[in-house]
């Protein structure tokens, strides 16, 4: 299995290094003809609208929705998150808008208010032990359709949701060491 890891913008580094702690290949994703041969595509953290006009610029926007319709997996991780909704509340900025979830960009708050979290409301492996997890200007998903599955929950705000081969995480797995979120997208592949 190989899996692309989007490298306009973000943490990339940080999850080349979790697939690679996970024994899975990867491939760093800048233009179109990189798409080919991945099973998955995880778009990283970062500047959502920096992402999404320079996905726009080098044509990755359509590579990306045309490869998904042919059965690519995609892992969205906070800007991910934010790319892959269809709605973004008070935003008119580039998307991939394949996702039905409505978000709403940096609503717990400024970097300033960026925390870890311990996740006790999941559905992964190991019930029982809480989701490590980093939230750093996190969206917050504000709604979603009947098509999606909430997989965790902090509080009462959904914060990785399943829909079909495409999952979302308002929050960062691969920031404090946390596997089971990969592999639960590698699991979506196989």
């Amino acid at each position: 299995m190989k899996i692309g890891v989007l490298a306009l913008q973000g943490d990339v580094r940080e999850h080349v290094q979790m697939l690679q702690a996970l024994q899975v290949g990867s491939v760093l994703v800048t233009l179109p003809e990189h798409l080919g041969g991945i099973d998955g595509l995880i778009i990283p953290g970062g500047e959502s609208t920096t992402i999404g006009l320079l996905m726009a610029r080098y044509g990755l926007d359509k590579a990306v929705i045309s490869r998904h319709k042919q059965g690519m997996g995609i892992f969205g991780t906070c800007a991910g998150a934010i790319l892959l909704a269809k709605d973004i509340l008070g935003s008119s900025q580039p998307r991939l808008g394949i996702m039905d979830i409505s978000v709403a960009r940096n609503d717990y708050g400024r970097q300033a208010d960026s925390f870890e979290a311990a996740i006790k409301d999941h559905r992964l492996e190991l019930p029982g032990k809480p989701l490590k997890a980093a939230f750093i200007r996190a969206p917050v998903i504000k709604k979603i359709s009947d098509g999606c599955k909430v997989v965790a929950k902090l509080g009462n705000s959904p914060v990785l949701v399943r829909q079909h081969r495409l999952l979302t995480s308002t929050f960062h797995p691969e920031l404090v060491g946390e596997t089971r979120v990969h592999k639960y997208f590698l699991g979506m592949l196989r």
